[in-house]
């Protein structure tokens, strides 16, 4: 799986709430959900960003509530994946059970600067910013995470399964 993309960038403890606030939560349409979209990190952010750009964030991207509104926030945006230093554990669940990419690397966000251009390879565990001509280690995907992922989700997973048994 290759993915290429745009860079936004952001911090460290982006929160649920950050990603998608909490006064939207009175939906679970996957797209009312994406208009709303990391919003309170940068309040032009779901007018800035584009289908297929990529976050890159600091440590503990997704703490705060176990909600899946956050994942289905950005997957539902068109955003194609997560880079960050680090994962909320329920988040870091939460997005693959949704179908969401997300890949860890300590050296990618403070390598990376918004608007770069960047290629990751899910296979191999890499990085590519093609706009500066560098390479970052990432955590490769295991195989299953990326069936998940090609299936759009746990749910869906589980239905294919179920249809070939």
């Amino acid at each position: 799986m290759i993915l290429k993309g745009n860079a936004w960038k952001f911090g460290d403890n982006i929160d649920t709430d950050a990603i998608i606030p909490a006064r939207y939560l009175n939906t679970s349409d996957p797209q009312e959900l994406a208009k709303h979209v990391m919003e309170d990190a940068d309040r032009d952010f779901p007018s800035k960003m584009k289908a297929g750009d990529l976050i890159v964030a600091e440590a503990n991207f997704g703490c705060g509530s176990s909600r899946e509104h956050a994942p289905i926030a950005i997957k539902a945006s068109g955003l194609q994946a997560v880079v960050a230093k680090s994962f909320a554990r329920i988040f870091y669940r939460n997005a693959f059970n949704i179908g969401l990419p997300i890949f860890e690397s300590e050296e990618a966000p403070d390598k990376i600067s918004e608007g770069d251009v960047i290629e990751i390879d899910a296979d191999k565990g890499v990085i590519r910013n093609i706009t500066k001509g560098e390479e970052y280690a990432a955590k490769p995907i295991p195989p299953f995470m990326q069936e998940l992922i090609s299936a759009g989700g746990l749910i869906e997973w589980t239905k294919r399964r179920l249809k070939a048994s």
